[in-house]
């Protein structure tokens, strides 16, 4: 089976945006969704905004996305990334949630413009790979 990753980014909506149980809602759900689709990821909100990685298979991805999509606690959906990878960063995990670290929080708080590509990328999925690692 081929392995992709996808990170994207959205604005959060309505209570999703800074209310605890939305998270957790979207937590849980994601958590089982995934687990039953295979797929393995992170999810981050800060400052009204969400960063997830998503790992699996392409047709899972895609379906995910696009319930994503259709969310009303997402706008502004937008891929960073979608490239195939070789394993896994987060196979422990069908859905964890960490904080958003410094250099996490300064990617949403950009525009996602100027980046120097899939090296910031990586620096970036470098640093929420220990947190995922930690997170209960």
């Amino acid at each position: 089976m081929a392995l992709f990753r996808v990170v994207y980014v959205s604005e959060a909506a309505g209570p999703a945006a800074s209310g605890l149980m939305p998270l957790v809602d979207i937590i849980g759900v994601s958590d089982r969704n995934n687990r039953r689709d295979q797929l393995t990821g992170v999810l981050m909100r800060h400052d009204g905004r969400f960063l997830q990685v998503l790992e699996g298979a392409r047709v899972d991805l895609d379906r995910t996305l696009a319930r994503v999509r259709a969310d009303g606690r997402h706008s502004g959906l937008r891929i960073v990334d979608d490239r195939a990878v070789a394993a896994r960063m987060f196979p422990d995990w069908a859905m964890a949630r960490v904080e958003a670290t410094p250099g996490i929080a300064h990617f949403l708080a950009s525009d996602f413009e100027g980046t120097d590509g899939e090296a910031a990328l990586d620096r970036l999925l470098a640093e929420i790979a220990p947190a995922a690692a930690g997170a209960v």
